[in-house]
């Protein structure tokens, strides 16, 4: 073969490059799964105090609303009809304090007399109720009834409210709990709920959180004590148990919690409790999700 040879007067052409080759892509490997992690946490009785703060705030504003007002009179004091007579000479109703008393004086103003200031609902059935949601809680988050003692008591109670009905005692017993006159103020609601509702929500978001259980895949993670330290435990051979059998504390106050129990397996088994769990019936089923695909992974590993 014969190549022509560049004419006169005209450049040789520039040789061309070879193509690069461009390298494979190479696949990716595929992302492992974010680990999941299912974390149940353990409350103190005092979670079960809620109805205490919530009525205590239902009453102040209550108390708050209506605006009317407290005044305290030394002993002896009466009630006059038409006794006090204004300008315009119209006589109204007043308390008549007693010889050699005398209302306080304002402190701002001390040449004025104190006026009433301090909110006081006169419907007394709200002290009552407040009392009453007070000492329930007590007596339910201190004396637990758990199984057939929760039975039991709500038969007695609505056997009682029968057989007093049948023998014509509810009017008897209303009207003589028709003197029972509980009366606080505005600022003992306020107080009392305040105080309780911020150490309700400290204890919930701080002080509870440090006693857990932590599931993930394969493993367990225990803390029972505030500051100390963790304990793993493997999952394998682990059961675990809702204990809900308290009616008043678990479904009534508690909104469906429970009580957590696991045991582990192996050579030196461990029972764990974990009391007060919120939403326990839905949790222990995602804990078993949990426990059943681990199994399913480990037998798929195998085969």
């Amino acid at each position: 073969m014969s190549t022509a040879a560049p004419q006169p007067g005209n450049p040789a052409p520039p040789p061309t490059a070879a193509p690069a080759s461009t390298p494979a892509a190479q696949p990716r490997p595929p992302e492992a799964p974010p680990k999941k992690e299912l974390r149940i946490i353990s409350h103190c009785s005092l979670f079960y105090w809620w109805p205490v703060w919530a009525v205590g705030f239902i009453m102040f504003l209550i108390t708050a609303i209506n605006g009317e007002h407290m005044v305290t009179v030394p002993p002896k004091t009466t009630a006059v009809k038409g006794g006090f007579a204004d300008e315009k000479g119209i006589k109204h109703d007043a308390y008549v304090l007693p010889e050699k008393a005398e209302i306080p004086m304002d402190r701002e103003h001390p040449q004025n007399p104190q006026q009433p200031r301090l909110w006081m609902s006169s419907n007394k059935n709200l002290g009552v109720l407040f009392v009453t949601v007070l000492l329930l809680v007590i007596v339910i988050t201190n004396i637990p009834m758990r199984g057939l003692w929760s039975v039991i008591v709500i038969v007695c109670i609505v056997s009682l409210a029968i057989i007093f009905a049948l023998l014509e005692w509810w009017e008897t017993i209303l009207h003589y709990l028709s003197f029972l006159d509980i009366r606080i103020n505005a600022a003992g609601y306020l107080v009392i709920s305040l105080v309780l509702f911020t150490m309700w929500l400290i204890v919930m978001l701080l002080f509870d959180r440090q006693i857990y259980i932590v599931f993930t895949a394969g493993q367990m993670r225990v803390r029972q004590e505030i500051g100390d330290a963790e304990t793993a435990y493997d999952t394998a051979g682990m059961t675990v148990q809702k204990q809900r059998s308290d009616l008043f504390r678990h479904w009534i106050l508690g909104l469906g919690s429970g009580d957590l129990i696991v045991k582990t397996a192996g050579a030196h088994p461990v029972e764990i409790h974990l009391p007060n769990v919120l939403f326990i019936g839905r949790k222990v089923a995602e804990i078993e999700e949990m426990l059943r695909s681990k199994q399913v992974v480990s037998g798929a590993r195998q085969g």
